[in-house]
């Protein structure tokens, strides 16, 4: 029995050229170093997913496949929420552990190194070189998202941005759309509405309210000027590809904030990266960690913009990667563009954990407790 599986996954990955190495075929305890698990590479920008429980491994996973990634040639871009990431720019301590398994899996001369890394943070929210963009360039989409705005109310804010386009004006800051706003509501301004359908100022007092309490959470630090380019993210030296970590821990209790954030990040790298089809290996691969709090109460309208921006990016040589604890944080759509999957243990202590672990289809035992 036990050489019929080696076999079946000997030829499941009997595919040549370079690749990510994960590990070994396990059976009954027992690593079989003849049956390696790898994800090609010139595959990577079909999107992925790591998935399981708590505790499982998926962080170390993330940082193997960042790794190697890194040293192919391929930037990497992670979303450090937890600030667990930064220790993948220093070579890690070698023990008894982890010595072990790398001889288990066959890599008899893994030795620990450093991965060239540059750091970031939302407009200096944490530590590393501050992220910052215009609002002009993050659009009236994913901010009607961030504010929770209701359909009319982002109805409004889209015409704020189509009057301001139009008339030339940039809107940089918080303070620029504001100043967009209070005039569009005042008498001068209700004139060059006047085809458009004009605004509430009801509907304006909501959306400038929302603004301020979206200015407490620290917004003003990143909106402004200089903007990021996010052609930095695709930095390669000596044929090593940079890892840009994001760092998130200083605003991790503000998921909306950084979801949206970091899906302007994707939108902006589609609008700027040429079409290039199949390539040998991707021109940059992103990892989501904690990936739930991307879809956490999102809109219908960020959800459809999360689908097509993922959809629609592969085909400019990017790869996204999605961590998370469960195959049903992530909405069906998106999940259903994911072509590589890595799966850690799930572990089932409700019903609904079961149901869900079950739906993916994987058989969980009661547990007793």
């Amino acid at each position: 029995m036990t050489d019929d599986v080696v076999a079946k996954v000997q030829k499941a990955y009997s595919f040549s050229g370079p690749a990510i190495e994960l590990g070994a075929l396990v059976v009954d305890n027992e690593a079989h170093t003849d049956a390696p698990v790898r994800l090609p590479l010139g595959m990577m920008n079909r999107h992925g997913l790591v998935a399981g429980a708590t505790g499982t491994g998926k962080t170390k996973t993330l940082q193997l496949m960042a790794e190697q990634l890194s040293a192919a040639g391929v930037p990497v871009f992670l979303a450090d929420v937890k600030g667990d990431l930064s220790g993948i720019a220093a070579p890690g301590e070698p023990s008894d552990r982890s010595t072990s398994r790398a001889k288990d899996v066959g890599d008899t001369g893994w030795t620990p190194t450093a991965t060239p890394a540059q750091f970031f943070s939302l407009g200096g929210l944490g530590a590393g070189t501050p992220i910052r963009s215009r609002i002009t360039s993050f659009g009236p989409v994913l901010l009607s998202k961030v504010l929770g705005l209701n359909d009319t109310q982002a109805s409004s804010l889209n015409l704020v941005f189509h009057y301001a386009d139009h008339a030339g004006l940039d809107l940089d800051d918080i303070g620029d759309l504001r100043a967009v706003m209070t005039y569009l509501t005042s008498d001068d301004g209700k004139a060059d509405l006047q085809q458009l359908g004009g605004l509430s100022a009801a509907t304006v007092g909501v959306i400038l309210r929302e603004l301020v309490a979206f200015e407490d959470q620290g917004a003003n630090d990143f909106f402004g000027e200089p903007e990021f380019d996010t052609a930095d993210l695709l930095t390669v030296n000596g044929g090593v590809g940079a890892v840009s970590v994001l760092e998130l821990s200083a605003v991790q209790d503000k998921p909306a904030l950084f979801s949206s954030f970091l899906m302007w990040l994707l939108a902006d790298l589609f609008h700027d990266l040429p079409e290039v089809g199949d390539l040998d290996k991707p021109k940059l691969v992103f990892f989501f960690d904690e990936a739930h709090l991307l879809f956490a109460d999102a809109s219908k309208d960020f959800l459809e913009s999360i689908t097509q921006t993922v959809r629609l990016i592969r085909s400019k040589g990017v790869g996204v990667f999605f961590v998370t604890q469960s195959p049903t944080d992530i909405s069906d759509d998106v999940l259903g563009q994911l072509g590589n999957r890595v799966q850690h243990a799930l572990r089932a202590f409700t019903p609904d954990d079961a149901k869900g672990a079950q739906a993916d289809g994987v058989d969980v035992p009661e547990v007793v407790l």
